[in-house]
């Protein structure tokens, strides 16, 4: 397998240089021999709930991110294949107890789901909505990529909401599950219009794909298409698969008619949208284990005034656009931590675990290094603060750092993780002034020592593995005393996607005290790469 290109980080905005000679214009078929040809899955990494827009030839998407900080990812693409992230919609979203990792309490499974994102008479509108908070929120900007947003609030939390801006003015928001419905919004989206229209307007929404339903309909994205009004949802047949439906009307407040438009492979919840040249695309993902739900890209058409997606109902794996996909390139990094003198910022593939602490982290305490320091005593991994983290992605997917452990404290962890419920990673342990690589592990829900390798020396290499190949989904570590030599260390994990984090694997930095606080450790780089050599 040839490598991704990853280029080493120069300044705190750069991508990969593959994104940015990957992120072309569309090109169509026919392809002629020797050709690149897309293929699915788009990117084979978590970007769920996918909202798209496009704005003259740029298409720009939203995706849902928890609990991780910064939120709301906007990422931009001119093919519809390949992505970069150019910016995030909030960087903090509340503070509390929970967002913050404090007295046991956490966000994980919570903070923000299913965005919407809409462009409205020059001003760009990325919605979304928290039951953690109990909000609705509407974050607004005239530059989506390097502009400020304007955050708005209020009450209720519009579950899987869709934004929509009519032809005669007035706004409005559709959400719910089940029973799918409709709120007018104020003018300037500040809150619902007193008055304004409020109510069901497809009941029962998912019995157009069965009587017996898993999943009540939701996830809705609003359509207006040729006069008439498209509700786009999912639901899931009891002993089936997540299934894609629309409804369809000539008024918001019906009669709607619906029907199923796919069922294939569980490809369900997003958005649909159309190319400068008429042609549309469904934009949906899929559930795929541990590494988390993955973008599929959908060719589409309208007959009879209904949307057909697919080839003969089947999401095709090769798609009839002219460019090769960079896969998760635009949306990781490799960060070597190199910056200049004041710059504490960091590129917009890093996310943290819940709200950071500035006063604990610091890129400029020792330049060319990743400073993290404990702040507090914690139990385990998950309630640490100040956990930097990235998305795995597929088939495989690996990372290793180094890390300078001199000023451990006793009870301190530091090193290299795979977040997710079911975690695993490898370290360094500090215990009664003696220091160790460790491998622990989460896997049966109870954490669990695994491996200990006692060291007399300051800097370790740590590195991690993951196949998600046929959704193997399994991790391997390993650690290096000289930076050449890497050795195994520990069982792998086997990675389980779960619903107490409602997320995909990711790697992360960490470091956390189980005694007292104020020591610290420097990561001297992250490098990721798209080969693995378990098998080889």
């Amino acid at each position: 397998m040839i490598k991704l290109l990853f280029l080493t980080l120069l300044t705190s905005n750069l991508i990969f240089a593959t994104a940015c000679k990957g992120v072309q214009r569309l090109e169509y078929m026919p392809i002629q021999d020797n050709q690149p040809q897309a293929t699915n899955p788009i990117i084979w990494a978590d970007v769920p709930d996918p909202a798209i827009i496009r704005v003259g030839d740029t298409y720009y998407m939203a995706s849902t991110t928890m609990h991780m900080k910064p939120g709301l990812p906007i990422m931009r693409s001119k093919d519809l294949v390949n992505w970069e992230i150019v910016s995030y919609a909030y960087q903090i979203l509340a503070d509390s107890e929970s967002f913050r990792l404090e007295n046991g309490k956490n966000e994980y499974s919570r903070g923000t789901w299913a965005p919407s994102l809409r462009y409205h008479n020059g001003t760009f509108y990325a919605s979304t909505h928290s039951f953690s908070t109990g909000e609705t929120y509407i974050f607004s900007t005239t530059d989506i990529e390097s502009g400020k947003w304007k955050k708005t609030a209020f009450t209720p939390a519009h579950h899987d909401q869709s934004l929509f801006f009519d032809d005669d003015g007035r706004v409005y928001m559709i959400y719910a599950g089940g029973n799918i419905r409709i709120v007018e919004l104020l003018p300037d989206v500040s809150g619902i219009k007193p008055g304004g229209l409020n109510q069901i307007i497809i009941p029962n929404a998912g019995l157009v794909a069965a009587s017996d339903l898993m999943l009540h309909a939701e996830g809705s994205h609003m359509l207006k298409h040729d006069g008439k009004y498209y509700v786009f949802n999912i639901t899931w047949p009891r002993g089936g698969m997540r299934t894609a439906i629309v409804h369809r009307a000539a008024n918001l407040t019906g009669p709607w008619e619906g029907r199923v438009i796919l069922q294939d492979r569980g490809i369900a919840q997003g958005s649909v949208i159309q190319t400068p040249d008429g042609r549309w695309y469904a934009y949906k993902f899929r559930d795929y284990g541990a590494v988390g739900r993955i973008p599929y890209l959908i060719p589409m058409k309208w007959v009879d005034g209904w949307p057909v997606l697919g080839t003969n109902g089947v999401v095709p794996d090769k798609l009839d656009i002219a460019v090769k996909n960079i896969n998760a390139s635009g949306i990781v990094a490799t960060d070597e931590f190199s910056r200049r003198l004041g710059d504490n910022s960091l590129p917009l593939a890093w996310q943290w675990n819940h709200n950071p602490d500035p006063n604990f982290w610091s890129l400029s305490q020792r330049r060319g290094f990743l400073r993290l320091t404990t702040g507090r005593v914690d139990d385990n991994v998950l309630q640490a603060r100040n956990t930097l983290t990235q998305r795995t992605f597929g088939p495989e997917s690996s990372v290793m750092t180094a890390i300078e452990i001199t000023n451990m404290k006793d009870g301190d962890y530091a090193g290299l993780m795979l977040l997710q419920a079911r975690y695993g990673f490898v370290g360094v342990k500090r215990e009664n002034g003696a220091l160790s690589i460790v491998k622990v592990s989460n896997e049966s829900g109870k954490t669990v020592e695994l491996a200990n390798v006692p060291i007399n020396q300051y800097r370790v290499y740590l590195k991690i593995e993951c196949d998600f190949k046929n959704r193997a989904d399994r991790a391997y570590f390993y650690y290096s005393i000289d930076d050449r030599t890497w050795v195994p260390i520990g069982p792998p994990l086997q990675m389980e996607y779960t619903l107490e984090h409602f997320m995909g694997a990711r790697f992360g930095l960490f470091n956390f005290a189980t005694q007292a606080p104020g020591g610290f450790v420097d990561f001297a780089f992250y490098r990721v790469s798209d080969v693995i050599t378990v098998g080889r």
